[in-house]
């Protein structure tokens, strides 16, 4: 038998449950957000379980996410955001993947691509209602919703969508919500006097589907809260459960003498004779280095604190007396139903967000290990 030293687990049947309470919670279609490897979960087991769960969209940032899953034989609309010039995005208009335009430029691009392909290119239109990151300004808006109507007149596009990104809808009854459902709202009325009435209007992220039920428009665009995370302060939304776990087997322990220096630096010192314990995981695998003496791991039935600096394939516990040995399994985030630490007491204790925590444990070395059967490939 083969034995496991370290593995990042993953409950499809979590993620396929989590989507089906979101979609259960809105009269909008649900777009899966799997870009990053699925927030680090695997983007195509993620995106079969989400579509089990009832999403009918599903969304990346690149068009190298967008035609992977195409290429993995994924047929459900697939919307792919993050252009810089100069792409292949002919690629995407054969595949049909609908592709972003937020700028003249891109919508340039986005007529040559459709033209190359032959067939029209499915477009969302996207207006930068106070994120200032991607998309047209108020001001620009205007001309980019003349030129994209023009193209949709030649039959170059097919404008399917306008959307945005929330700034602050993680904190619930802040007015910067209101102010860009105000701006978008104005975003929609002027691409209507253009004759651009899309099918899909979309601006609500997992925050915004889970407390603005007025923002919902035709189509939510979930990405945390389908892994099971919340983005929210306060207690976890009902119905969602967390769906990666990550853990290792100790490799070693050893009886060390009070005052003994632990790890680079000897940023830690134990107290008194005690038992060291090593966890096969390093900022090499996704543990933060900022997790230094701070990072929560369960083993041996408590919570620790890692003793030292994070390493890059290593972590050092300091358990006491306890009967801890080689083997034995320590668990550094999973749901929270067994006493371990979650993502978000992870990124509490270092002073980063619980998106960064999964997505750093995608792509690693540590193999992912996949629980439940939703989506499967039959």
């Amino acid at each position: 038998m083969n034995m496991w030293q370290a593995e990042v687990r993953v409950d499809l049947d979590a993620i396929r449950d989590n989507v089906a309470t979101l979609r259960a919670g809105t009269t909008a279609e649900v777009m899966a957000v799997v870009k990053a490897d699925g927030y680090g979960h695997g983007m195509l087991p993620v995106a079969r379980a989400a579509l089990a769960g009832g999403a009918t969209w599903l969304g990346v940032a690149t068009l190298d996410e967008a035609l992977t899953l195409r290429r993995a034989g994924i047929t459900a609309p697939v919307l792919a955001w993050l252009h810089s010039p100069g792409l292949a995005l002919h690629e995407g208009v054969e595949a049909d993947v609908d592709l972003n335009a937020g700028s003249l430029e891109l919508l340039g691009e986005l007529v040559a691509a459709a033209r190359r392909a032959g067939r029209a290119a499915r477009v969302h239109l996207k207006i930068d209602t106070g994120l200032a990151r991607g998309g047209a300004t108020p001001a620009e808006w205007p001309a980019l919703v003349e030129a994209a109507a023009k193209a949709q007149a030649d039959g170059d596009l097919e404008i399917v969508g306008v959307w945005s990104h929330f700034v602050r809808s993680d904190e619930p009854g802040h007015e910067m919500i209101d102010q860009q459902l105000a701006v978008f709202a104005e975003a929609l009325a002027t691409a209507e006097r253009y004759g651009i009435e899309p099918r899909y209007r979309h601006i609500a992220n997992s925050a915004a589907t889970l407390t603005r039920p007025d923002s919902h428009y035709d189509l939510v665009r979930p990405g945390l809260a389908i892994y099971g995370l919340s983005p929210l302060p306060g207690p976890q939304p009902a119905g969602l459960r967390p769906a990666m776990t990550a853990r290792a087997r100790i490799a070693l322990t050893k009886r060390v003498p009070g005052g003994q220096g632990v790890s680079y630096g000897h940023a830690y010192h134990t107290e008194r004779e005690t038992t060291l314990a090593l966890v096969p995981l390093g900022y090499g695998d996704g543990v933060p280095r900022h997790a230094s003496n701070v990072g929560p791991v369960l083993l041996g039935g408590a919570v620790r604190t890692i003793a030292g600096r994070v390493c890059m394939d290593q972590i050092v516990l300091d358990v006491g007396d306890d009967p801890v040995q080689a083997g034995d399994v320590a668990t550094l985030f999973g749901p929270g139903t067994n006493g371990e630490p979650t993502a978000t007491d992870w990124a509490d204790a270092i002073g980063t967000i619980n998106y960064e925590i999964v997505t750093r444990f995608g792509g690693t070395r540590v193999p992912r290990v996949y629980d439940g059967t939703a989506g499967e490939v039959a």
